[in-house]
């Protein structure tokens, strides 16, 4: 989703308030949070000692739950991040009905997200055998989720107004540790200015940080938390 979504006004916890209600913006709001944070818990549980396959049953369970028993209605923004208020669901939901979310058979009831069990153990493999916490993978797992989504939303813009090719020369120069002969570089596949190039390098990394500020305050209480979101973000992935 991009920040300018009509669907979705960027406002703290706008989604989980939006999947509340009854009407075709609430379905795509509840969409848009599977979609999320689907990944990030499906990795909790599996780190939990858990087989692909019960995982992903698990996974649609609670989310099933989620739509089925209402929780979102429970569910305020002074609890405080919305990542917490989702993993302390699930751990909840794990505690209270493993047996049975784990008898269930997929597909059945109502199925607000399909996982594709294939990809999803692709994914899982690619993350970091350590030692780390589950709740620490499900930070991490969340924290990659979110940027890959503001990447996503970026390319999306630039595609948008006919400067593709600009975003797929430029948004590794999103990263802080340029060199000088990397701008030079750039410049001459672009048919630009080196200066040029860096003018077009600052504004991209302005419209990305635009675009992670208005991702993080969907899911924080209040304005203020959102510098201390991001800098907890860059944390997790580290």
């Amino acid at each position: 989703m991009q920040s300018g979504d009509p669907q979705f006004p960027v406002t703290r916890w706008s989604i989980v308030l939006t999947a509340r209600g009854q009407d075709s913006a609430a379905e795509a709001a509840l969409a848009h949070l599977c979609e999320v944070y689907w990944f990030p818990l499906y990795t909790y549980i599996r780190r939990k000692g858990k087989s692909a396959e019960d995982a992903e049953d698990l996974t649609q369970a609670f989310f099933t739950k989620i739509i089925e028993k209402d929780t979102l209605a429970s569910a305020r923004s002074e609890r405080g991040k919305l990542r917490s208020f989702l993993l302390g669901a699930l751990k909840n939901f794990l505690s209270d009905e493993w047996d049975k979310a784990r008898a269930q058979k997929r597909g059945g009831g109502i199925a607000p997200i399909s996982i594709d069990g294939q990809l999803a153990e692709e994914r899982y493999a690619m993350e970091p055998a350590d030692d780390s916490s589950p709740d620490r993978i499900f930070e991490r797992r969340w924290a990659l989720t979110v940027l890959d989504r503001v990447l996503t939303s970026l390319r999306g813009h630039y595609e948008s107004t006919g400067k593709l090719a600009l975003f797929e020369e430029l948004h590794p120069f999103l990263a802080s540790n340029v060199k000088g002969e990397s701008y030079r570089e750039a410049a001459e596949i672009l048919s630009m200015t080196v200066n040029s190039v860096r003018v077009a390098v600052f504004r991209m990394r302005q419209r990305y940080a635009a675009e992670l500020r208005a991702q993080i305050a969907e899911t924080v209480e209040d304005d203020s938390e959102i510098a201390e979101e991001i800098d907890f973000l860059f944390k997790a992935v580290r």
